[in-house]
């Protein structure tokens, strides 16, 4: 099978176009030929950091995670699936798992599910990191209908999910964007959108809650915007984030009561800790799909297997809007 390697870590000029053997198919897997894959922010840090990520892969590798493909073939004791199913998941690329950036992979069945039928391969194959992440974030944050939800970043992979997830949800959405681009996307999903550069979080806090804080936040930047989370909070509100690596002072998340939840949605895939977990959300995130409140918005640029370094060389340089995809045949 045709696939992209990567023999050394680094720039996007690393990847290398080589044939490797077919995946041998094992009991409790399905053996998946890949149509698409997209490229998400920890697939880009892969490549670049290597070992000193404790997820990568050791080179010689193949990467990505995402994908949407056919079943060729069902390992022993599978069931639920057969060869010709459409399927999506996210399940390679790190650690000792063979990625999607070739034809064929073998995928665990638990971290798969049908594919959306009103869904293009494409479109599937952007959804599985970001719409896991956002999922299990405000399932953590114990979103209601009814409440004041914000969303950092709700133009990005991760927020423009959450976003919608949180409408679904019967919940009024608030999302920061940084310009014009971001902020008609996040009305086109059907929420308020927040100029963060031009309003103060105590401003838009008194302008959509009248001082009261939001009820949840999702906060898809996180770092040092998780200080911004905690004063737009409400009392005893939840904060879900996605990014939580660093020393922050929570003397402000303390005199409110806050709960805050670090969504890290590899564990599955690298400890083998509850995978089946990941099969039920896809299948739950299938029928939200088919039922018509979800879709992934996808960037302009359709790349090739080949022009894999090109497709994560377009998601660092911030000029896209939605998430990359990688035709893969």
């Amino acid at each position: 099978m045709k696939a992209m390697i990567v023999n050394e870590f680094g720039d996007s000029s690393v990847f290398k176009s080589t044939v490797l053997a077919k995946p041998e198919l094992k009991p409790g897997h399905v053996l998946v030929r890949v149509v698409a894959s997209s490229v998400n922010t920890v697939d880009m840090m892969i490549r670049q950091m290597g070992p000193d990520l404790p997820l990568s892969p050791a080179a010689p590798a193949v990467l990505g995670m995402d994908f949407a493909g056919t079943i060729e073939a069902v390992g022993k004791g599978v069931t639920g699936y057969a060869p010709g199913d459409e399927v999506y998941g996210c399940a390679g690329g790190l650690a000792d798992l063979q990625g999607t950036l070739a034809e064929y992979m073998l995928a665990d069945s638990k971290l798969i599910a049908h594919k959306p039928k009103n869904l293009t391969m494409r479109e599937a194959a952007a959804l599985p990191l970001v719409a896991i992440t956002a999922y299990e974030g405000l399932q953590r944050a114990q979103v209601k209908e009814g409440q004041n939800v914000l969303v950092h970043g709700g133009s990005g992979g991760v927020g423009h999910i959450a976003v919608q997830l949180a409408r679904y949800f019967g919940a009024n959405v608030f999302s920061t964007g940084g310009g014009e681009n971001q902020l008609n996307l996040i009305k086109e999903l059907g929420a308020t959108g927040i100029n963060y550069k031009t309003e103060t979080v105590a401003d838009y806090v008194q302008k959509h809650t009248q001082g009261a804080g939001f009820d949840v936040i999702f906060d898809s930047v996180g770092g040092e915007n998780l200080l911004n989370s905690f004063e737009a909070a409400a009392l005893n509100a939840h904060i879900a984030t996605t990014v939580s690596l660093l020393e922050l002072d929570l003397t402000n998340a303390h005199f409110k009561g806050l709960s805050l939840h670090v969504v890290f949605m590899l564990i599955p895939m690298l400890h083998d800790h509850k995978r089946e977990v990941h099969g039920q959300i896809l299948s739950t995130l299938t029928d939200i799909i088919e039922a018509g409140h979800l879709r992934p918005v996808l960037d302009d640029l359709s790349f090739s297997l080949e022009e894999v370094g090109k497709a994560h060389d377009r998601l660092a340089s911030g000029q896209g809007l939605g998430k990359v995809v990688i035709d893969i045949q």
